[in-house]
């Protein structure tokens, strides 16, 4: 998917200030310390940045803060999720809570997409 340079250039800046929760499961994700699997930050894709997308598995993950739970937002989300299961991706969405609070219960979910593929 083609993506325009104002958000190739804005996916780089949210590289550099990327949030608490951002920060917390980047380090669990980096340099395939899952399975050996190779996860991108801040990844953009059409008009869309991803929080994390990993390659083999198609996966996305979105962290999802307090302003997911207003309804336009919510709205927006699952556009964009429908827009990306389109294009055979799977969706993974977490609270900025559930980084915090349930990091290795997030890391399994990952592990077992990818030893269970055909569930994706």
């Amino acid at each position: 998917m083609r993506t325009s340079p104002e958000i190739q250039r804005r996916a780089q800046e949210l590289r550099k200030c990327m949030t608490v929760t951002e920060q917390r499961l980047w380090a669990a994700l980096r340099r395939g310390q899952v399975a050996g699997l190779r996860f991108r930050r801040q990844h953009p894709w059409g008009s869309y940045i991803f929080d994390f997308f990993c390659a083999e598995l198609k996966l996305v993950i979105e962290l999802d803060g307090p302003i997911h739970a207003e309804p336009s937002q919510q709205e927006n989300d699952l556009e964009r999720d429908e827009q990306c299961r389109a294009h055979g991706l799977t969706v993974l969405r977490f609270t900025n809570d559930q980084v915090l609070q349930e990091l290795d219960a997030i890391l399994q979910t990952i592990l077992t997409l990818h030893q269970n593929p055909q569930n994706n």
